[in-house]
């Protein structure tokens, strides 16, 4: 009946054909038994019939929507590389039996650290004290002028305490501060663990000298951080976004920062990606911004990349795979069908 058909979307490779990210290591898909792996060409959102013929898609950036699913009813699973799936209809995907894996196991460290990275940089007032540095005398007699905040007994703030927020915490923990956090969804055992209040969100706002986002992008949350509940924060406070810029109306957070309503930012996700350099915000001096990839490293990437060759393979041996989104699907006759054809071939 031919191999277990695996597609990775089209920009996973450069223009001249080479690697877009070398750190994920195919090999071992490549080496697998009764496996065919493929490039798509690039087509964002990719086609329904460039996936009339596999049963596996590891997709990157690419868009996946209803127009995605291939009419030949063969598609298992969408392995995503990484953790966001707004580019992804959940919808199209439990209809017609697909399920959708997320790499919480690869990301959960390197976003966590870049939430640390960008603490510790806004509260130490690391980018000024960098440019005082390069101005030689002049910038050392202005040092007092630009006094750090300590976090000892500092609150620490989440909107969400899934996968990256709890490990936040965790590495948070050696500083002594407060924890908070907002999640309707928490599991309330690992935020007992982990010795975190859960509080309503207006709460969390007024509250944290720290505020984070660390919950996915959805219809609900979709400029949940807006001008109301920004009002709330102190003005000696700081915002983080690592998760997805449309979270935040970016608009009211400019106008929030421009007043200096709140202390500062560290974003490394906006409202539009790439960016437009004329924009206000990017021209404060009291954020610091990074492209969507603070958390980029080797250990990140071939993260996810393993976890996404491990759903596959765990689909082609009959297997349900980990970090499913749709977990209803699961359930579905469909799912169950092509799963057990998968185990009966080759598992």
């Amino acid at each position: 009946m031919g191999p277990f058909r695996v597609a990775l979307s089209g920009d996973f490779r450069k223009a001249d054909g080479s690697a877009t990210f070398p750190d994920f290591d195919l090999a071992p898909l490549r080496e697998a038994k009764n496996v065919e792996m493929v490039f798509l060409d690039n087509a964002s959102p990719i086609r329904g019939d460039q996936l009339e013929d596999f049963d596996a898609l590891i997709l990157l950036a690419h868009r996946f929507d209803a127009t995605s699913v291939p009419k030949s009813g063969r598609l298992a699973v969408v392995a995503r590389f990484g953790v966001g799936y707004d580019t992804v209809d959940v919808a199209a995907c439990t209809a017609n039996d697909i399920a959708l894996a997320i790499t919480p196991d690869g990301v959960r460290r390197p976003v966590a650290v870049s939430i640390i990275t960008f603490i510790l940089a806004l509260t130490g007032k690391l980018m000024v004290k960098d440019r005082l540095a390069r101005q030689g005398g002049p910038g050392f007699a202005a040092r007092g002028a630009h006094m750090g905040v300590g976090l000892v007994g500092k609150t620490l703030g989440s909107l969400g305490v899934g996968n990256i927020g709890a490990e936040m915490f965790r590495l948070a923990k050696p500083f002594d501060m407060n924890f908070i956090a907002h999640d309707p969804f928490a599991d309330k055992k690992i935020a007992a663990e982990l010795g975190i209040e859960l509080v309503s969100l207006e709460e969390l706002f007024k509250r944290s000298d720290i505020l984070c986002v660390n919950c996915p992008l959805t219809p609900e949350t979709h400029h949940i951080v807006n001008a109301e509940r920004l009002a709330l924060m102190k003005p000696t406070a700081y915002f983080i976004n690592t998760a997805r810029g449309p979270i935040v109306d970016q608009k009211a957070l400019t106008k929030a920062l421009q007043e200096n309503r709140i202390a500062g930012a560290g974003l490394d996700v906006f409202e539009q990606e790439p960016t437009d350099p004329d924009d206000p915000l990017l021209k404060l001096d009291n954020i610091i911004a990074a492209p969507h990839a603070l958390c980029w490293t080797d250990q990140c990437f071939a993260g996810n990349g393993a976890a996404d060759i491990r759903a596959v393979l765990d689909v082609m041996k009959g297997q349900q795979p980990r970090g499913v989104v749709n977990r209803e699907v699961l359930e579905k006759d469909g799912f169950k069908a092509k799963l057990k054809s998968f185990g009966a071939r080759f598992g």
